[in-house]
């Protein structure tokens, strides 16, 4: 008799300072009594890469196939697989039905293996409303903005990544 596959649910947010700019993403996975925060942050980003990495970060902490209810704020993340538009896109070469190259393909490459891992049900919930996980995603994804920010020198202004580390330190 096979078992039954674990439910495990997972809210995702993905921020970003200027678009594209610093970005940040964040996870909460609850498994019964158990629950799990991630967050990653990366320098020139585009929010809806955030919102994509989050999903796929949060997938990748799941060691073995499960049952997932996925929850984000994010019509781009959620939409292609409510709306069935991934298999249109794929049939057209990566296209839009609008004839446009499809971005982020990298990711959503990324994202669909993951769905053939694990059994996704994905659902659209309000963002910076009363969702309280979905309110603690964003929070975490915005810290994680914050503390890359720090590694960065402030010069004439603007935000600049270090490159090299001065002989003198």
């Amino acid at each position: 008799m096979a078992r039954s596959k674990k439910h495990v649910e997972i809210y995702t947010d993905g921020a970003c300072s200027g678009n594209p700019g610093l970005g940040g993403w964040a996870a909460v996975l609850l498994y019964g009594a158990h629950r799990k925060e991630i967050s990653g942050a990366e320098a020139d980003t585009t929010n809806n890469r955030m919102e994509l990495t989050a999903i796929i970060e949060g997938l990748r902490q799941l060691k073995e196939p499960c049952k997932v209810t996925l929850y984000s704020d994010s019509a781009y993340s959620v939409d292609p697989f409510l709306k069935n538009w991934i298999a249109g896109w794929i049939m057209r070469g990566w296209r839009t039905a609008a004839k446009d190259d499809v971005k982020n393909v990298d990711l959503w490459q990324q994202l669909i293996d993951l769905t053939h891992v694990h059994e996704v049900t994905f659902v659209k919930v309000k963002g910076h409303a009363d969702n309280e996980l979905n309110n603690r995603c964003d929070l975490l994804a915005r810290t994680a903005i914050k503390e890359l920010q720090k590694t960065f020198p402030k010069e004439k202004g603007t935000l600049k990544p270090i490159t090299e580390i001065p002989d003198d330190i």
